[in-house]
């Protein structure tokens, strides 16, 4: 008989996995996460129309686990470095858009007829934005290192941290009709003392030497990290802080050690994997026939989140004077809701503090936004060129934008202006200030202005990509430009920003000379199209310069040989 029952489940599980590999194949045609493909799927082979997601508790196991990881790995790259880097752009943005996002949310869906309880765990949800979405998205479009995109990402990791302290407080509450809360929040108060303590002797004494073991056999320690996210999300769960906080912890133990990043590229395809198990169970729990009354309320507030929720994010940006076109893209990005905004609703669920049809509203509002918002990523451009003379004329905003970086105020123009400073970058700019020269740097990236500005480089803050940004730049004595960004290749999101940087200099009016760093040979013509006077090739450059050095058959002690970043050089 359990020969049976075993064939059965596995013919589900197949039919499944089957469902949804053709789910998931249409939605990239459709240009759709797969979170929306799988959730689709569970609704196809849910009772409403298939019927075959029957094996509830064997489907719930599996997506449990696949929960565990991902928690294992927001833990394993929790990268609070990123917030201080960012200084108070991720942190005023982040905050902020949690707190009026939370508030408007709130009266919305008491608006809306729901119960104060109920509108609470609902505005909860919809603070968070998709991490695996955004990531992903950015990423394909070669924007994370954008301004915009390192915004985005520090808000993300803020709302990381949120997310644990509101699954913290969710577990002190415990569930409906148990023991009150100031008793189950002492409780969970203090096992959670007690694993963190366990987990701060792990990463103190144990896991680096443990895991520089395990990573001699990398399939041990896969099958290693897997068993330690599931043990600590079962003894979390035992304790009654949550599976979700285990799995969590189990990540954090691991973050500091030198083979995170390997674990972390290991584990993101059995995550992929495993999440698919929740979010089909997600969408076959969904009863269509009882879905009729959460349509209205559903829309409404997908129109917050698509609406509201980038009007404040553009709001905050804008409040610390950064460009529209800054706040625009970084907001466009955050419009939608989490896959932690349902993890967090099931918790709920599970505990008794929410019922089904709270859980079903929020997917529908998922399904909604994540669906919209992720063709607003992808064009994001053309949705700035159609929203930026819109939001002038809704909030009479001046045309001559603030400046990203006070100092452009301040600045004088200077002999050379280098953009990007990379380690090229630095190492062009801090050689021609040695020959006497007037040097400027910009780049986006805090560390390396901070670094710039240490080295005795005057250099500015600010997205050289961003054409209302170069409008300021103080270049009208300026002879050079030298652009010394990273290399990207164009696609049909964007194109090269390097010949959109060419092309917005010579349209803001400079007639100085203009240098582009290049890697590939085929990006000198479209460059030099576009007005580019010199094209720098570091590598060609320096094998040039070696060979030069060599031929000339001086002896070592007539080569003077300088460290790349300056910090020593060799006679």
């Amino acid at each position: 008989m359990s020969d049976v029952i075993g064939g059965y489940i596995f013919y589900e599980i197949a039919a499944l996995l089957v469902l949804a590999a053709a789910g998931g194949l249409i939605g990239i045609k459709l240009r759709q996460p797969l979170i929306v493909s799988f959730i689709a799927v569970g609704i196809l082979a849910g009772p409403s129309f298939l019927d075959i997601a029957q094996s509830d508790e064997h489907i719930d196991l599996l997506g449990e686990l696949g929960i565990a990881v991902l928690l294992f790995l927001v833990g394993l790259k929790l990268d609070l470095g990123l917030v201080r880097n960012l200084g108070p752009a991720a942190l005023i943005t982040g905050t902020g858009q949690i707190i009026a996002t939370f508030t408007a949310g709130f009266l919305l869906c008491l608006a809306l007829g729901l119960d104060s309880g109920t509108s609470i765990l609902v505005s909860v949800g919809l603070c968070f934005s998709s991490t695996i979405i955004i990531v992903k998205l950015l990423s394909d479009k070669r924007e994370i290192d954008s301004l915009h995109g390192q915004i985005a990402l520090g808000v993300l990791i803020v709302q990381d941290i949120v997310v644990v302290i509101t699954m913290i407080v969710l577990s002190g509450l415990g569930g409906a009709g148990e023991t009150s809360p100031v008793e189950n929040m002492i409780r969970v108060l203090a096992f959670g003392t007690a694993m963190l303590a366990g987990v701060g002797l792990f990463v103190r004494f144990i896991a680096d030497p443990l895991v520089t073991r395990l990573a001699r056999t990398p399939e041990l320690l896969l099958s290693f990290a897997i068993g330690w996210a599931a043990l600590l999300a079962a003894i979390g769960h035992y304790f009654g802080l949550g599976k979700e906080l285990g799995g969590l912890l189990a990540g954090v133990s691991f973050a500091s050690t030198p083979f995170r990043e390997a674990i972390a590229a290991r584990l993101a395809s059995l995550r992929d994997f495993l999440l698919l198990f929740f979010f089909v169970a997600l969408g076959a729990s969904l009863n269509l026939s009882g879905l009729g009354s959460s349509v209205g309320p559903a829309l409404a507030i997908s129109l917050f989140v698509l609406l509201g929720k980038p009007l404040i994010v553009f709001s905050l940006t804008r409040m610390q004077g950064y460009s529209r076109r800054t706040g625009i893209l970084a907001s466009l990005t955050l419009a939608q809701i989490s896959e932690f905004s349902l993890i967090f609703m099931a918790m709920a669920v599970t505990l008794g503090r929410a019922d089904e049809s709270t859980m079903a509203l929020l997917t529908l509002v998922a399904l909604i936004t994540i669906t919209i918002s992720s063709s607003a990523i992808t064009y994001s451009h053309q949705f700035y060129g159609w929203l930026d003379p819109k939001l002038i004329q809704l909030f009479s905003i001046q045309t001559d934008d603030l400046p990203e970086d006070q100092a452009l105020a301040e600045s004088k123009a200077p002999e050379i202006m280098v953009i990007g400073l990379g380690r090229y970058g630095s190492a062009v700019a801090k050689a021609l200030q040695k020959n006497g020269r007037s040097v400027l740097g910009v780049d986006f990236n805090p560390v390396a202005v901070n670094y710039a500005r240490a080295q005795g480089v005057k250099a500015l803050f600010g997205d050289a990509t961003d054409p209302e940004f170069l409008a300021h730049l103080p270049f009208t004595s300026t002879r050079w430009i030298v652009s010394a960004i990273p290399e990207h290749e164009p696609d049909v999101a964007h194109d090269d920003p390097r010949r959109s940087l060419v092309r917005s200099l010579r349209s803001n009016g400079f007639k100085g000379q203009i240098a582009v760093a290049v890697q590939n040979s085929e990006a000198v013509a479209p460059l030099k199209a576009a007005g580019t006077d010199l094209i720098l090739m570091p590598y060609r450059d320096a094998a040039t310069e070696a060979a030069d050095l060599i031929l000339t058959e001086r002896s070592p002690n007539q080569i003077k040989i300088e460290d790349p970043e300056g910090q020593q050089e060799l006679v």
